[in-house]
């Protein structure tokens, strides 16, 4: 299986609204992107990759598979 990889905010983005995601819409302390009635709360963008575990945790609760994520 392959492996995930660090990736920028901007691509994490992208690949969210490839999957069906709305947004990213400010509110809070972090910005969050909509899916049907899933909200889901995304990291601050920063000049830094977005590492595999946080990656991990956000594809859990945006009930994406890891499959799905690297299609």
């Amino acid at each position: 299986m392959p492996k995930l990889i660090p990736v920028s905010w901007k691509f994490l983005v992208k690949r969210l609204n490839e999957l069906g995601f709305e947004g990213p819409y400010s509110g809070g302390k972090h910005p969050f992107m909509i899916k049907g009635d899933l909200v889901l709360t995304i990291p601050n963008p920063h000049k830094i990759k977005i590492g595999v575990d946080l990656i991990s945790k956000i594809l859990k609760q945006a009930k994406i598979s890891r499959e799905e994520w690297l299609r």
